[in-house]
């Protein structure tokens, strides 16, 4: 990451401040987006699996920066380059899924719980809402949530990868 003013040094410490808090806004705002209405399909909820992991490891690669681990930094920022990488990966299959450049996974249309009687299993039916992968629920500023997955994932993967790359 380049410096952002006088007041915020370029190291691997800040990198990795600045990897677990721009993870953390982004499964927040994926929470908020849960919570007026727009609910994660199959592929949504894979891709933020990486976040998860993300935040507390680069939490531990900035407390490791406070000491002497320039080994465990080094090889921990190479790890979250790998994971936002594999994670951009990811949304790409799914924002070609989106498009219909090719077809989703079987298990994209939702997850169905088994009901012990077949008419509870028919009331179940009437009140499910299955989320598919191929339909984009919203768009901002002509993106769907998908494609934010691949932008951010992408440049956390390159602060990632730059960082380890710095001179210590």
């Amino acid at each position: 990451m380049s410096r952002l003013g006088s007041a915020l040094p370029d190291t691997r410490q800040n990198n990795a401040i600045a990897i677990g808090v721009i993870a953390a806004a982004a499964l927040a705002g994926a929470w908020i987006f849960q919570t007026f209405g727009i609910v994660p399909c199959e592929l949504c909820l894979k891709q933020r699996i990486a976040y998860y992991g993300a935040v507390p490891l680069a939490a531990l690669i900035a407390y490791a920066g406070t000491g002497r681990g320039r080994p465990v930094v080094v090889a921990g920022l190479i790890g979250l380059a790998l994971i936002f990488a594999l994670n951009a990966g990811l949304g790409i299959y799914h924002s070609g899924v989106e498009w219909a450049l090719w077809k989703g996974p079987a298990d994209c249309t939702g997850a169905i719980s088994a009901a012990p009687k077949v008419t509870d299993f028919l009331k179940e039916l009437e009140t499910i809402k299955v989320v598919r992968c191929d339909e984009v629920q919203i768009r901002i500023l002509g993106l769907s949530l998908a494609n934010w997955n691949v932008v951010i994932s992408a440049a956390l993967a390159v602060i990632a990868a730059r960082a380890a790359a710095l001179k210590a």
